[in-house]
């Protein structure tokens, strides 16, 4: 069989190709990707009918079959030396091609491959079990099932990703921390946390921005001014809301407290950097929508609302 194509244009290595790559051309059997309606030819028949063949149905080979067996195979460069050397009449069995590299359908596609770089040739008949021609395997088929196959892979993946992002969505679209009394090593995690969850839902900077600091002042207000507390954050396509709800001792005069630079907060606290008075005027000032409720020796809610597309984020 000595009819060649241009194999240059099936750059695949069965060794050091990408991995998904590999992957598919050792999942893949030969009978997945092979040519299954089959054009073949009798040894009785002449070449010049072999040619016709050829020309009507446009591959540039066939195999030769007797009962269901392959025989030979003639290629379009056997044609073409028939025809300069003037035996295009002669019958086929005496011209056609008998030493026959053939592949099995259950064969990997990975083996089809390897055959393909080291022989060179343009197509190999595909046998069954039972030796039977049963399809006809080219280049051509490799590269088309390939590219039929990773793209399935890149839908899978892409779909894979969607959903992954959408239960990582879904998980930081409520959110709920606790703090406690004076415990400064882990205040300021709520609002990181919160911070990160906008970024991964791909929210305005601006909008990030501001609900980072109202959830930052809220907790570190329960930590300084509270017993403990719970901090919640509902994001939502069209605003975000942070909710501190504790169990201080409440506040005696909240439009006091909204003042800045009112405080009170001891010296232990101060000295920590802390306590500077403006954690609830902060909060207002950066929120959409502010409401604070508080019973004295019962505790505080305060509730900051940022929208989307608010005139703040104009400014």
């Amino acid at each position: 069989m000595s009819d060649t194509e241009n194999l240059s244009d099936i750059p695949i290595s069965t060794v050091d190709s990408p991995s998904v790559v590999l992957e598919l051309i050792h999942q893949l059997k030969i009978k997945d990707v092979m040519t299954t309606v089959l054009i073949t030819g009798k040894k009785t028949q002449t070449l010049r009918h072999i040619q016709a063949l050829l020309r009507e149905n446009k591959v540039a080979g066939i195999p030769i079959v007797e009962n269901k067996m392959l025989v030979g195979l003639v290629s379009t460069e056997d044609i073409i030396n028939a025809l300069d050397k003037g035996y295009i009449d002669s019958p086929v069995e005496e011209k056609m091609t008998k030493n026959i590299i053939s592949l099995q359908d259950d064969m990997p596609l990975s083996f089809a491959i390897s055959y393909l770089n080291k022989y060179r040739f343009g197509r190999f008949p595909v046998l069954n079990k039972d030796h039977e021609v049963v399809g006809i395997l080219t280049s051509t088929d490799v590269i088309r099932s390939l590219l039929v196959e990773m793209n399935r892979e890149v839908l899978r993946l892409e779909k894979l990703q969607k959903s992954a992002s959408t239960d990582i969505l879904s998980a930081y679209s409520e959110m709920e921390f606790t703090t406690a009394h004076y415990d400064f090593e882990l205040a300021g995690r709520a609002s990181t946390e919160i911070k990160k969850a906008l970024k991964l839902h791909n929210f305005d900077p601006k909008l990030i921005r501001r609900v980072a600091i109202a959830s930052y002042e809220l907790e570190i207000n329960q930590v300084v001014h509270s017993q403990g507390g719970v901090m919640r954050c509902s994001i939502m396509p069209d605003k975000v809301i942070v909710t501190a709800s504790d169990e201080g001792p409440g506040i005696e005069d909240v439009s006091q407290a909204l003042k800045e630079g009112y405080s009170t907060a001891n010296e232990y606290v101060r000295s920590l950097g802390f306590g500077a008075g403006m954690g609830l005027a902060n909060t207002k000032r950066v929120s959409d929508e502010f409401t604070i409720n508080s019973t004295v020796g019962k505790g505080t809610t305060v509730r900051s609302v940022v929208f989307v597309n608010s005139p703040k984020d104009e400014s």
